[in-house]
This record gives C-alpha cells, sequence and structure tokens, in this order.
C-alpha cells in the first residue's frame, strides 16, 4: 500500500504501518521542528511542504493508494474559540479534499478532535461539508469516535493487533472513506467490527489494568506520599506549587479539601490542573497528551512516589506509542541529547495515537484482502 501522509508532524503513519510493508510516497508538514523530526527519521521520504500548495505537488492519479492527515484541530475543539471553516486552519480540511479530488486514492483515512462534531451552524454543519465532499468526489464513507486507552493488544479491539493499547484516554474522530460503488460497506467493514454491529462489544477493562505504569519507567506506583503547596491557599486562581511534605502545613480556614486545600496524598497517577492545582485522581490511565504539555499548560499528571513532576518528553512520546526518544533530533545546530523539551512536547501532544493508526490500517489490509479474493 503506498499512502502520502498529510499534517505528518511527527508521522505516527509511518510508524504504524512500517510493519505492515506500506510505504510513504510523501509527506506534509511545514513546522519547523516536525519539519527535522521528518527530515531526521525519514531522509530518503519527500517532505512536500504546505498542503495549501499541492497542485504543485509531482503526484498524479495513480500514485497514492491511501491519503491520510489529521488536519489542524484548534478551530474544531472545545478547547478554542471555535472558528470552524471560517478559520483558515479549519480550512485545510477544503484542501484536504481537494488534494483526494486531484490523486483519487483508493482509500482516505482522517482524523480530528470529537469537537468537530459539533461545530459550525447549524451544529455540525462543518463535519457534515466535509462528508458531503467526500460523497461529492466519489467516495463512500465511515466514522467512528476512537479512545486510544482502549485500542490494541490490551483493548477493546484486540482480535489481529500486535500492538499494546497505550495507557492514555484520547478520543478522536476517524473518518475511513473508500472510492467507488460499495465504497461505504468497505468503510464501515474497516471500522465497524462484526460484533460491535451485533451488540456484543468486547468487555471493559478492569479497574487498575493498563495503568500509566505501563508507559515505562518513570510512571511508578509505589506508597503513598504525603505532598503540601508551598505557599498557602488564598484562593482559587492561586497558581501554586506541590512539594514533597516532611511535614503538613498547618490547618487552617482555608482547607476545605478543594481547589484551595495545601495538602494531597500521591501514590499512583492523578492529574493536576495547572491553572489552580486542583487534584483529581487517582487514574486508570494518563490524561490526554496535550501539545501545551511542557509550557505550564492544564492535564499534567502528578506522579507518585517520589515526587511531583510533569511527564518527560520521552513519556508523552510512550503514552502516544513511538519508540523512545523519537523526537528527540539535532537541532539548531546541537545535538540531539541538548534537544529542548517545548517542541517535543508539542510535537507528542500534535500526533495520533500510533496503537490507533496501526490497528486501522490492519483492518484497511483485510478488507482488501477480502475485495481481492473474495473467496477467502
Amino acid at each position: 500500500m503506498r499512502f502520502l501522509s498529510v499534517c505528518s508532524g511527527m508521522e505516527a503513519a509511518s510508524v504504524a504501518w512500517e510493519p505492515l510493508g506500506w510505504k510513504a510516497v510523501g509527506l506534509s508538514e511545514i513546522e519547523p521542528f516536525p519539519c527535522a523530526v521528518l527530515a531526521h527519521r525519514f531522509p530518503n521520504t519527500p517532505n512536500y511542504g504546505s498542503l495549501t500548495e499541492y497542485q504543485s505537488w509531482p503526484l498524479s492519479i495513480g500514485d497514492v493508494d491511501l491519503l491520510c492527515g489529521g488536519t489542524p484541530c484548534q478551530s474544531y475543539s472545545v478547547a478554542g474559540k471555535r472558528g470552524g471553516l471560517n478559520d483558515p486552519r479549519g480550512q485545510l480540511m477544503l484542501s484536504f479534499l481537494d488534494l483526494a479530488a486531484k490523486l483519487q486514492p483508493k482509500w482516505i483515512l482522517w482524523e480530528n478532535v470529537p469537537g468537530v462534531l459539533s461545530s459550525g451552524q447549524p451544529c455540525g454543519a462543518d463535519f457534515a461539508t466535509f462528508l458531503q465532499g467526500l460523497v461529492e468526489r466519489g467516495y463512500g464513507w465511515a466514522y467512528r469516535v476512537l479512545d486510544a486507552q482502549y485500542v490494541g493488544r490490551c483493548g477493546m479491539h484486540s482480535q489481529g493487533s500486535g500492538w499494546d493499547a497505550v495507557p492514555q484516554r484520547r478520543r478522536r474522530v476517524f473518518v475511513v472513506a473508500c472510492r467507488g460503488t460499495g465504497g461505504w460497506e468497505s468503510a464501515a467493514s474497516v471500522l465497524l467490527k462484526p460484533e460491535s454491529l451485533c451488540w456484543h462489544p468486547a468487555p471493559r477493562r478492569k479497574k487498575g489494568q493498563a495503568t500509566a505504569a505501563d508507559a515505562g519507567a518513570g510512571f511508578e506506583a509505589g506508597s503513598p506520599i504525603a505532598f503540601r503547596k508551598s505557599k498557602r491557599a488564598k484562593s482559587t486562581t492561586d497558581n501554586e506549587t506541590w512539594v514533597v511534605a516532611d511535614a503538613s502545613n498547618t490547618l487552617n480556614n482555608f482547607d476545605l479539601g478543594d481547589t484551595r486545600t495545601t495538602h494531597a496524598v500521591v501514590g499512583a497517577v492523578y492529574e493536576n490542573h495547572a491553572q489552580d492545582s486542583r487534584i483529581t485522581g487517582p487514574l486508570d490511565v494518563a490524561p490526554t497528551v496535550a501539545a501545551k504539555f511542557g509550557t505550564g499548560g492544564g492535564n499534567v499528571p502528578l506522579v507518585g512516589a517520589m515526587a511531583v513532576r510533569r511527564l518527560t518528553p520521552t513519556e508523552c512520546e510512550r503514552l502516544q506509542g513511538f519508540p523512545d526518544n523519537w523526537s528527540q533530533i539535532p537541532w539548531k545546530g546541537k545535538p540531539a541529547d541538548q534537544c529542548p523539551d517545548g517542541p517535543r512536547y508539542k510535537c507528542a501532544g500534535n500526533s495520533m495515537a500510533v496503537p490507533v493508526m496501526r490497528w486501522i490500517g490492519e483492518q484497511i489490509a483485510r478488507v482488501e484482502l477480502s475485495l481481492n479474493n473474495p473467496t477467502k
């Protein structure tokens, strides 16, 4: 299978599909650091640059079997201003459709945040525009919201997958489209497995199974550790720092057990909301890896048993299913071991989860085999 990956980031598609023997004929990325990651990891695969310039790319009908990409989500996310198709970033959805019209690949895979389902006026108009655009270009489609914590060998889609589900809650919309007569049936066969159509879903993962400890070294559960705020709790907005406690803070009338508390006990993975120091947990899985990790953004887990700290870039890569230090590259004249953390966090947060992409690729391969060999 020859595929073209656009809005590539640090390229989950190639990592996921290399074991299937699939080959990327090209990539598309414009951000400087992800471009450097692509050049370092895939030196023989061309990066065609901006998706808006697809007309100049040296590709034509017959060069690509599958087009994949997750166009920018910021304009659709409920965490943003939700400009939708009025935002230039959101309009890349339309460029993606036009690229599909130019190349006419048999398969399309598109990913975005769940907020795209309700973006636009009336509610959901932007997503409807995308789906209608697929139909107008000759594709039948199916879509599904998949959560990375359940997709893989340890998750609800275990059959046929050799990849572990990552211990991260990460819900994303995936659209699979297939060109030609019966395309919608082929697309549905990829995303909707028979047991789910018959109302026999796989059993839910048991509580505590496949926790964030599975992400590797650094996620260590142990005896509960006491923490205290280094400043007294004063309000719901003070951005206070948690430190290991030899003794508790003085009890006072601000300690109501909510956002103003000065005490915490941590022995597992918790979630720290940076804007007000709230702690929630313990969690079975890590919160969604976000591009703002490492910059003071929210959803930064607290990790026991030794200290309260952020996830490291390597841990974020593991939570997305990448090999360790995938984004640790030579950068701005400095060696890889001096690569800054900030752009690595952003790369991880903007990526797709590798096991989810691997599972979808396996399902496409399975459907392709059945189409080419109807008796099997």
